[in-house]
């Protein structure tokens, strides 16, 4: 271990009183903060609707740039940590998440709602960031990502599915204000802990922020977001029939086109060209971009088996939370214990958590009907969320193998845009649109009897007869629509199988100390290790 590392793990940041339990635990404590925090929160989507009188496209916009927010950071999140201290990351952080509440909940206008949820992710990602990267070597001494991963996304999608329980119950008992006011409460005491138990405390000399490519920055964000729109609101505005959708896919293709060709006419571009070049870096995207095409079906076809048929409450709905979380925490544990204890390679990781996706879809096909119990719906998605994690955390670790350490968080920003951008949106346009044709198909055929002529149309009257047509035209689209998921799983299943993964001779890979100290000016002398 080098010297900078014997003074990174003991988290100087903190005052020297604070025990060190008490340090890693806080710190772990402002993550689980940071991470359930944002600018709106999806489980109130219902209460906000009628609150502010916004559609459910413009609240999914809002939380889709948060979600673009959080991946647009990653190129300059080390520069970032080498120029702030700790003890103000920490605070500015909470700061401006509590300003993103605030105005997220009261505003009514769209594009600020926007702006400061994409606002949000970027500060989130950065606290979030910020902590993790000063406990790493309490985690894992060696710098073994294999451990260290498996921590971060265990925590990160935990804390997803603990935002979602802890906003539908104090919405449903009280107002959907009051999740606003639970996380501004946690943030002010984020900043208090801070204060009391933390200090500014600089390694070495400030890396500057010289370089940075903010105009690329400016740019991709742009573009993502205008792709956002076009695949949340093309349903809505009828596809390529309206100009607006027309103008904003032109309007991001053409930004990316920019930016795609400024990477290689300038010095420092936010997203370095070389980055696609380093091997696997595209099979990683490819795989990710299958990933989030099949995790559409929880968002789009789940969703209206357990409203539209199953007829579940708030209350119902968010309790499936609970075995996600289980998964969540499961698949990492036993993710870190396959790589670190089996020594299983990450081609067979990746293989078993979409075998995992392809059972969810299994099991969610055969369990469509208007009979099924709540707890049924347990274990596929304990499943879902066990091999979603598995696969996260088996293609970032390959990837930080497969990439050197200065294009790393350029490289997650990469995936990012996939992951966390354009392409959970974008595959919930294309099955929610297949769930359509499919509705409208299957209304056609199971109505053309329906007529005088029928005696059953004679008996019954037609309400009933057309709410009981709604429900059998959404079960047999919802069959149809998993079946066709079911096929793709398994297809996506063979082409990880027939991917090549390239072989890792060195199980860890970390920049060298002489090039830390290169890329940060790090002065550091004994006398203050042993201080």
């Amino acid at each position: 271990m080098t010297p900078i590392d014997n003074l990174l793990k003991q988290v100087p940041s903190f005052k020297e009183n604070v025990p060190m339990w008490a340090r890693v635990t806080t710190l772990m404590c402002f993550i689980v903060v940071f991470q359930i925090s944002g600018g709106i929160y999806l489980a109130s989507t219902a209460r906000m609707m009628g609150a502010t009188s916004l559609m459910h496209e413009d609240i999914m916009m809002a939380a889709l740039a948060s979600f673009a927010g959080i991946s647009m950071i990653f190129p300059i999140l080390f520069r970032l940590k080498f120029r702030f201290t700790t003890y103000g990351i920490l605070q500015g952080v909470s700061a401006g998440l509590i300003v993103c509440n605030l105005i997220c909940m009261h505003t009514r206008s769209l594009p600020v709602m926007v702006t400061f949820c994409f606002l949000s992710g970027v500060l989130r990602m950065w606290g979030t960031f910020e902590c993790f990267s000063t406990v790493q070597l309490r985690i894992t001494p060696t710098r073994n990502f294999a451990v260290f991963f498996p921590v971060i996304y265990g925590t990160v999608f935990g804390c997803i599915s603990l935002s979602s329980l802890i906003a539908t119950y104090l919405g449903y008992y009280f107002h959907w204000h009051y999740m606003h006011y639970f996380i501004i409460g946690l943030l002010l005491m984020v900043i208090f802990v801070t204060r009391m138990l933390l200090r500014p405390f600089h390694i070495g000399k400030p890396m500057p922020l010289f370089g940075i490519d903010w105009l690329g920055a400016a740019m991709w964000s742009l573009a993502i977001l205008l792709i956002i729109y076009v695949a949340n609101y093309g349903d809505y505005y009828d596809w390529f029939h309206s100009p607006y959708i027309c103008a904003a896919l032109a309007g991001g293709i053409g930004l990316a086109c920019l930016n795609i060709g400024r990477m290689f006419h300038i010095r420092h571009p936010y997203v370095a060209p070389e980055v696609y070049g380093f091997p696997k870096v595209v099979t990683i995207m490819i795989l990710f971009a299958a990933l989030v095409l099949l995790s559409a079906t929880t968002t789009v076809l789940q969703d209206t088996f357990t409203t539209g048929i199953l007829h579940f409450d708030s209350l119902n709905n968010v309790s499936l939370q609970w075995p996600s979380l289980a998964g969540t925490l499961t698949g990492a544990l036993c993710t870190m214990y396959a790589l670190t204890r089996l020594h299983l390679t990450y081609k067979q990781v990746t293989i078993i958590g979409f075998v995992c996706i392809a059972l969810y879809q299994i099991m969610f096909y055969f369990l469509i009907s208007p009979d099924t119990n709540i707890e049924k719906l347990y274990l596929p998605i304990f499943v879902k969320s066990f091999g979603n994690v598995m696969i996260y955390i088996a293609l970032t670790v390959y990837l930080q193998q497969m990439v050197p350490f200065l294009f790393f968080f350029q490289a997650l920003g990469a995936l990012g845009f996939i992951r966390e951008g354009i392409g959970s949106p974008i595959a919930c346009a294309i099955v929610g649109r297949i769930f359509k044709i499919a509705a409208l198909s299957n209304g056609q055929n199971l109505s053309v009897n329906m007529d005088a002529a029928n005696p059953v149309t004679q008996i019954a009257p037609i309400s009933t007869l057309m709410g009981q047509l709604q429900e059998q035209v959404l079960l047999v689209s919802l069959k149809e629509v998993y079946g066709l998921a079911v096929l793709a799983s398994i297809l996506f299943i063979l082409m990880a199988i027939a991917m090549r993964y390239k072989k890792i001779v060195k199980y860890v890979r970390v920049p060298r100390n002489e090039v830390v100290r290169r890329l940060m000016s790090i002065r550091i002398h004994q006398d203050s290790i042993s201080r």
